[in-house]
């Protein structure tokens, strides 16, 4: 069985085919700029890349060009479009509609887009995904994975926000957090490598890439996370702001004479560790500024960033009644080394004793703390479009 994993963004579209009987990965690739001339497809066949330049107008384009590469000659991995089996759209918003992954038709297709005003950057770009794989390959079975699913489990008391209940009740206004699939895998993984049932465990998951959350995995089940309403929420990110008092906002809006849309592309786009420092909206280039001398605004961007991550791991640790594995994942708790160092390095009071020999890895499964530690900290790879696969491929 070969099922096509999809990811589509308002002007991209990541993908990866994969080999179910062995879960290989047989080809991957991300199309971006997707509406401009300067469109490009990166694709990714046995560790070789190739770039196609090709202005393409919709993702529906976008797709028919990205079918068209599995096929290629030169480097192709299937004879056919009957080959692929299924399609698994990964989902950002689900909200209180679902709780797990289903097979997509015209009902979910609505329901999905009832949800889109909770992500509005996401949910549309996924309906044109879903639509454009129904154009190129009709009658294939699909299915909606969503980020939101997983943190169903939350009770009551975490995911409802301290405002009129009747915005609840009219408007389900709440916590429903996100990078689900993600905080489920490693999580599991994290058992795995302890050799303990997850029932027995309480886990903290620290998702750290453009977008960022931590996660409270109490026995398996997801009881807090720091995300919101919407991904806007939680620790300062690249460029969106996290948690903030309400009243910046009201005020900055009426200073600014902004109007809510300006305001969110404000918050989403232009704030966080970027809106602090100016510089490019680069993880990487703020954490190299971070170290000199004239680079004040990058050295406390980088010091909020982290010491937040830890309070929010020591304040879930408080919420689960004890802690005893953190992960780190993400293109950023995976890779920088430095910034694992010094989250780990605030949480030394609750008993977290980083091995700094061990930590010196790069996208690499490793337990990075001592053998004396109280809790143990992992780096694990995260893997959604194998979540998204395997759930696709139960479902049909």
């Amino acid at each position: 069985m070969k099922i096509l994993v999809v990811n589509c963004g308002s002007s991209s579209l990541k993908y990866q085919l994969i080999n179910m009987e062995d879960e290989s990965v047989l080809a991957k690739g991300n199309f971006e700029r997707i509406g401009e001339e300067e469109a490009f497809l990166t694709h990714k066949v046995n560790g070789n890349a190739y770039v196609i330049k090709k202005a393409v107008m919709n993702h529906t384009e976008a797709l028919e060009v990205i079918l068209e590469q599995f096929m290629n000659p030169e480097y192709k991995v299937i004879n056919s479009l009957k080959e692929i089996d299924a399609v698994g759209h990964r989902i950002v918003h689900g909200g209180e509609i679902f709780n797990k992954s289903v097979l997509i038709d015209e009902d979910v297709i609505s329901k999905i887009e009832e949800c889109a005003s909770l992500a509005p950057l996401h949910n549309p770009a996924a309906i044109l995904g879903i639509r454009a794989c129904q154009k190129e390959m009709p009658g294939v079975p699909m299915s909606a994975v969503f980020d939101t699913a997983f943190h169903q489990t939350m009770p009551a008391e975490n995911y409802i926000y301290p405002i009129p209940y009747e915005f609840y009740e009219k408007y389900r206004i709440r916590k429903y957090g996100a990078h689900g699939t993600s905080h489920q895998y490693v999580s599991k993984i994290a058992a795995e490598l302890e050799g303990k049932p997850i029932e027995n465990l309480k886990i903290v998951t620290c998702h750290l890439g453009q977008g960022a959350s931590i996660t409270a995995i109490d026995g398996g089940k997801s009881v807090d996370t720091s995300m919101g309403l919407s991904p806007l929420g939680g620790i300062p990110m690249v460029t969106r702001s996290g948690d903030l008092d309400p009243s910046v906002v009201t005020d900055i809006m009426e200073r600014e004479h902004l109007s809510a849309k300006e305001v969110n592309t404000l918050l989403n786009k232009k704030s966080g560790l970027y809106g602090i420092t100016g510089l490019n909206p680069d993880f990487r280039e703020i954490e190299l500024a971070s170290y000199e001398d004239d680079k004040p605004k990058a050295k406390i961007a980088i010091e909020l960033f982290t010491k937040t991550i830890a309070q929010f791991v020591a304040k879930y640790a408080v919420s689960m009644g004890g802690l005893d594995v953190v992960v780190f994942t993400g293109g950023i708790g995976e890779n920088q080394i430095n910034i694992r160092k010094k989250i780990c390095n605030y949480l030394k009071f609750i008993g977290l004793e980083i091995n700094e020999e061990a930590n010196n890895v790069r996208g690499k499964e490793t337990l990075i703390t001592k053998p004396e530690s109280k809790i143990k900290a992992y780096i694990i790879p995260t893997n959604e479009e194998l979540v998204i696969a395997r759930d696709t491929k139960n479902l049909i």
